[in-house]
């Protein structure tokens, strides 16, 4: 049996040397070292509060740190971060057993001769929490990119699209917590009625500030363990998956074709607005994906959705102009989601530079699918305009077939008159979402 400390080490060596993404790694090693309850929740808390702090911890660190911070070898400066992280932000960890505790992962990590190291730089960092080094001033993208643990490529990226202010804003949400959001099953309950029995169960329940259909949702525990969601009364989504589909207005009766479909939200979505009625086909290259979508589809219970494998960038002539609305919601650089998953700001930025180049193909080949006067829906979990509005301005430059159609979307976004919309954290109350609906020529 471990602790939550122990665990949270493993996760964050895990992160560090084996490019793991902290959501799934903390699934498993919660799993493999048998934690549950208050410590699981500990263990989470402790990683995702490094990983949203991380520059900053490390700016403190290297203060007090006799050697470079980057020069430190795993799990060094994993012990030191989560040492540091339980004196500055968890009020309930007194210091010294924050810093007895790092001391111990040294050792248990076969780091004992470095004891002495973790020793003294946690001790300095407690002695003088409440009179921390200021953070430098002058360079914008060094403050910014200190104060906010974000990449200072990312920041020089949205300071022209969203200007200093609310880039800062968009950085500081980024490092809080993202709400539990579901979109209700309307075909098995109502709004009202799903929000009477979550509440019964213990939940506190919020209604979305705009987006229909969706609840906000806190002190929910293992949400798989809810009657409610056994019995498929809702799906997890952020609302802005939740406004995708939505912009695609499908109806009942028609044929959809969700092309990177897993975890399957968005052909969920699609089907409940159908009311089942009409045909669904999500597509997804890993069985082990498909099988997921297909277990979701029959606790929601849904009929008319069927999954097949296939490679999105490949032609298949049996599908050709034969859907009234294909759905593309494209592999990204997920800068959008980075509430929910930290350390995907700390990918490097020239392993976001092939994406393009896979959503260009995704789209031309999505579009041969479309029948005429059917919809194309285009759709990113990120914010970068290389990944969005350019893909779909060149795609529709070669496509005069294709053109930009008005998104009816609620209020107060309402209807989005060019076509397409980029959603904010910050603005929208939503992930960092793009979606952009074009109408091909009958």
């Amino acid at each position: 049996m471990s602790n939550a400390r122990e665990t949270a080490l493993r996760v964050l060596i895990g992160c560090r040397t084996k490019d793991a993404w902290a959501d799934a790694a903390l699934k498993s090693q919660i799993q493999r070292d048998g934690l549950s309850g208050a410590d699981a929740a500990l263990c989470s808390r402790m990683v995702y509060g490094v990983l949203q702090n991380q520059f900053l911890l490390d700016y403190y660190l290297g203060t007090y740190c006799s050697q470079r911070t980057d020069h430190l070898q795993p799990p060094l400066l994993e012990i030191l971060r989560l040492g540091a992280y339980q004196i500055l932000y968890l009020d309930k960890v007194p210091d010294y057993a924050a810093v007895n505790q790092a001391v111990e992962l040294a050792r248990l990590f076969k780091r004992g001769s470095a004891a002495g190291l973790v020793n003294a730089v946690l001790r300095k960092v407690s002695q003088n929490k409440h009179a921390l080094p200021p953070i430098p001033e002058g360079d914008i993208l060094r403050t910014l990119s200190i104060r906010y643990s974000h990449p200072r490529w990312l920041i020089k990226r949205l300071l022209p699209v969203l200007g200093p202010e609310e880039t800062e804003e968009y950085l500081r949400i980024n490092n809080s917590v993202s709400p539990m959001t579901v979109q209700v099953n309307t075909m098995k309950t109502t709004l009202q009625a799903l929000r009477a029995q979550l509440e019964e169960a213990g939940i506190a329940v919020r209604e979305h500030l705009w987006v229909p259909g969706c609840l906000e949702l806190s002190g929910t525990g293992d949400l798989t363990a809810l009657p409610a969601f056994r019995e498929g009364l809702f799906l997890v989504q952020d609302p802005a998956a939740s406004l995708a589909s939505l912009a695609a207005q499908v109806t009942p009766g028609q044929r959809v074709l969700d092309m990177c479909a897993a975890p399957g939200g968005k052909s969920f979505s699609a089907a409940i607005a159908m009311g089942d009625v009409g045909s669904i086909v999500s597509c997804d290259l890993h069985e082990r994906k498909l099988s997921r979508i297909r277990e979701g589809a029959a606790r929601l219970g849904i009929t008319c959705l069927e999954t097949a494998a296939a490679d999105g960038r490949r032609f298949d002539p049996k599908w050709e102009s034969g859907f009234d609305t294909v759905l593309v919601d494209a592999p990204c650089s997920g800068l959008g989601i980075i509430r929910k998953k930290p350390d995907v700001r700390y990918k490097k930025a020239d392993d976001l530079f092939a994406l393009p180049v896979i959503q260009s193909a995704l789209l031309e080949n999505a579009a041969r699918y479309v029948r005429p006067g059917g919809l194309l829906v285009y759709s990113t979990c990120t914010i970068l305009p290389e990944e969005n509005q350019q893909i779909t301005d060149a795609f529709l430059a070669e496509h005069e077939e294709f053109e930009r159609e008005a998104i009816l979307l609620p209020q107060p976004v309402g209807t989005v008159s060019d076509g397409q919309i980029t959603l904010w954290p910050q603005r929208h109350q939503t992930d960092g979402f793009y979606i952009c609906r074009m109408r091909r020529h009958s």
